[in-house]
């Protein structure tokens, strides 16, 4: 049993500290620099990894000796930010908290030493701690097993340590933000969701908080069943650059009128805020609404934590200016039975200047707008 239960449904784990001696590996590695890796533990790792739960190591060891014995058995690689050194493994923790940004409820912490553990959950007591008899049960604990499974989570770690790179330059670069933006060579892919990206959007819905314009998570039948209204358009956004992917970092549902187009939701990752990532992708909508010649209307829900998203809408040009489009939104919007908690932000759509540090794949939502007009006045 683990050193901290709950009578709630434990938070999920995020991220995985592993002690090295007698935990990961057999043996004391100052002792017996040939320490085994047992077939077991290899596996549990990799399985973890595959479920989008990072890994990190904290040990008392010297540094460069146990990182080369790490690559020899060929798993360094799954573990990101590492600390191997000599101080209070509480502070080792907390430092590999603060640089993934994680919350420290959403970390765990696994050492074969009762004393380690215990100073690990004296200062920081919402990490949880597990004995390294554990380690083969891991992975069928519920905090360790994610609802879902996707393409980005089955990557995120490789997307943290091309995250960690690009940081690292950026740290080094000399000269304006937009130059290092340039750089960078980011391309932002917006497609029309499939039924297998579902459960990818769900899972951003889920993640997002900041930047999501109405706090509202869509589950899987949810958006299953937008995406089969032709009325609504399910956009999902990706983002990669020469450092690799970032994965999916945006979803827009939308509902189109004849006048007016309405923005249910957006959302994007914090991830790539810095990047200007919202802006883009609002800039692209603003347009393509220009060029079907209509209207746009935002909803917006005010949370505790999406203040920046607001400020994206009115950065856009979005007000409370009144316009007769509202009323087409409204009247759809109380037949789908929705409650009037939302506030919804106008624009008269214009055409915007393209981005100068991303370059832009997507879908022409104006051609296929008159289309459906078309159809809609021959029937």
């Amino acid at each position: 049993m683990s050193d901290k239960t709950g009578a709630d449904a434990p938070a999920m784990v995020k991220c995985l500290v592993w002690d090295l001696d007698n935990t990961l590996w057999q043996g004391t590695l100052l002792e017996d620099v040939e320490v085994r890796l047992p077939d077991a533990i290899r596996t549990a790792v990799v399985e973890l990894d595959s479920r989008g739960i990072l890994q990190s190591v904290c040990s008392r060891n010297d540094h460069d000796l146990a990182w080369a014995r790490l690559e020899e058995l060929g798993i360094a690689e799954y573990f990101v930010l590492p600390e191997i050194g000599w101080g209070p493994k509480s502070e080792a923790v907390r430092r590999i908290a603060e640089g993934l940004s994680f919350a420290h409820r959403t970390i765990a912490f696994i050492d074969d030493q009762p004393a380690e553990r215990a100073e690990v959950a004296y200062h920081l007591p919402d990490v949880r701690c597990y004995p390294a008899e554990e380690a083969l049960t891991l992975t069928g604990l519920p905090e360790f097993s994610p609802a879902v499974s996707t393409v980005d989570s089955r990557r995120r770690r490789e997307m943290y340590q091309a995250g960690f790179r690009r940081e690292s330059e950026r740290s080094d670069f000399e000269g304006p933000d937009q130059e290092f933006l340039r750089s960078l060579e980011l391309v932002m892919r917006i497609d029309r969701a499939t039924g297998e990206e579902i459960t990818r959007v769900e899972e951003l819905t889920l993640r997002t908080s900041q930047m999501n314009a109405t706090g509202v998570h869509y589950s899987d039948r949810a958006l299953r069943d937008l995406l089969a209204d032709p009325g609504h358009e399910v956009l999902v956004t990706s983002l990669t650059d020469r450092f690799g992917p970032h994965g999916a970092v945006g979803v827009m549902l939308l509902e189109k009128h004849p006048a007016v187009w309405h923005l249910k939701l957006l959302a994007t990752s914090c991830r790539v805020v810095s990047f200007g990532a919202g802006s883009v992708i609002l800039s692209w909508l603003v347009s393509q609404a220009a060029a079907a010649g209509v209207h746009l209307v935002a909803d917006f829900r005010r949370t505790d934590r999406n203040r920046m998203m607001e400020v994206a809408y009115r950065f856009a040009g979005f007000d409370e200016e009144p316009c007769a489009c509202r009323d087409a939104v409204a009247t759809a919007h109380a037949r789908a039975g929705g409650a009037e908690e939302v506030e919804r932000l106008h624009l008269a759509a214009a055409p915007q200047p393209p981005s100068a540090t991303i370059r832009l794949v997507a879908p022409d939502l104006a051609v296929r707008a008159a289309a459906d007009s078309s159809v809609a006045a021959g029937a």
